[in-house]
């Protein structure tokens, strides 16, 4: 699995011109299912984003995670964190882990996160979303979490 993290001041997610998700200073985070991927890997992307640390302590170092300092926790999925852009101009998404898959996986990410944290929101599976931040930085992580071979 695949997340793509921003420390944002705010960001919000909206559907047909509706605000759907919304959170003031966090992290938004796109969130992306590849193919072989189960609950497993959702949970342990998970336990890493909630304690990855890209939030200032006192000295300014980054040292504290959005568990640290309540920050709120957007998540949208992005199925297209997976395209293979290795060849020609157009992305192949066949890294990418099915539509049934990657909703089923999404969702428990979600639950799972909501279980863990005070404040979750989300965007839509499957929706033409319009998303928009205010990246704080800017800081911009890439997370990703491989199945382990059997």
């Amino acid at each position: 699995m695949i997340a793509l993290l921003q420390r944002v001041t705010r960001a919000k997610v909206e559907v047909d011109g509706s605000a759907i998700g919304a959170i003031d200073a966090g992290l938004m985070v796109l969130v992306c299912a590849e193919r072989g991927d189960t609950e497993k890997e959702a949970d342990a992307l998970l336990a890493k984003l909630l304690g990855y640390r890209v939030f200032s302590d006192d000295a300014g170092k980054m040292n504290r995670s959005v568990t640290d300092v309540a920050g709120g926790l957007l998540l949208v999925p992005q199925f297209t964190l997976a395209a293979d852009t290795r060849s020609g101009t157009r992305p192949s998404f066949t890294p990418a882990a099915s539509p049934q898959d990657g909703l089923r996986l999404f969702n428990h990410f979600v639950e799972q996160a909501r279980g863990r944290h005070a404040c979750v929101q989300t965007g839509q599976f499957g929706a033409d979303m319009q998303v928009s931040l205010t990246n704080d930085g800017p800081v911009t992580f890439w997370l990703q979490v491989h199945p382990k071979p059997a």
